[in-house]
């Protein structure tokens, strides 16, 4: 069996975030990052799905050099190899078409991923490495289990669960309950300076999107404090102020 899983390197969440160039660029200056953590379940469970000889795991990662302290961690973690495609993630389309032009001729039995990465929350690059593949595609699982030619899936939808029975290859984003996150030891740490790290060149595709400015939140605004009993100034507020009623 082998197994690719894909793996985004993203800012931690405590991570104060700024913008540069009139807000059209990501300031990245002082920004600690790391292993998207909902790759790491999915990396989780391909590791379980291939102890005991059962199979290889290779994570693959669309950065720059960069992001190499995150897929060494992600050695570190259990993956036997992994891959960078040597570029910017610069949106959706582009990474899932990097992923699927890498894995197309590879002979994987599943890909697995992430249900989003924390910073763009997209939930975007499974069905289009799906589409670009021409395989199966599975969003959002709770549980997964292989055969060696069929998976059984399980994900939630409105009212109950889901059962799915899918052929080899197929592609599933993965959710809490997958698997629970590993975290490297000494062993695994040492062992991930030496795995192998193949850095594979970008294919170039037509820009499909562009980002105009980023945004932040707007600042959180003072609270008031009515009293109980001026019910008056209460609706008045909430009628001219936050223009909820």
């Amino acid at each position: 069996m082998k197994v690719l899983v894909c793996v985004s390197n993203v800012p931690d969440t405590t991570t104060k975030i700024t913008f540069t160039n009139d807000n059209t660029q990501f300031n990245t200056a002082g920004v600690q990052f790391i292993l998207n953590p909902y790759d790491e379940i999915a990396l989780a469970r391909a590791i379980e799905l291939c102890e005991g000889g059962k199979g290889t795991v290779t994570v693959i990662n669309i950065g720059e050099v960069s992001s190499e302290p995150t897929i060494r961690k992600a050695l570190a973690i259990g993956a036997d190899d992994a891959v960078r495609i040597n570029a910017a993630p610069r949106d959706a389309y582009f990474v899932s078409y990097q992923i699927a032009q890498y894995a197309k001729d590879k002979g994987f039995d599943m890909i697995l991923t992430g249900r989003e990465s924390i910073d763009y929350n997209g939930s975007q690059v499974a069905a289009m490495v799906g589409e670009f593949l021409d395989i199966p595609s599975i969003s959002i699982i709770k549980k997964l289990d292989f055969d060696g030619s069929n998976a059984t899936i399980q994900r939630e939808i409105e009212g109950g669960k889901e059962m799915l029975s899918v052929p080899a290859p197929f592609i599933a984003s993965c959710a809490e309950g997958v698997a629970e996150a590993k975290i490297p030891n000494m062993r695994g740490i040492m062992s991930a300076r030496t795995k192998p790290l193949q850095v594979v060149e970008a294919v170039e595709i037509e820009k499909v999107a562009d980002i105009k400015h980023y945004e932040t939140p707007a600042p959180r605004g003072s609270v008031k404090l009515v009293p109980a009993e001026e019910t008056d100034q209460l609706i008045n507020l909430l009628h001219t102020e936050t223009r909820v009623i």
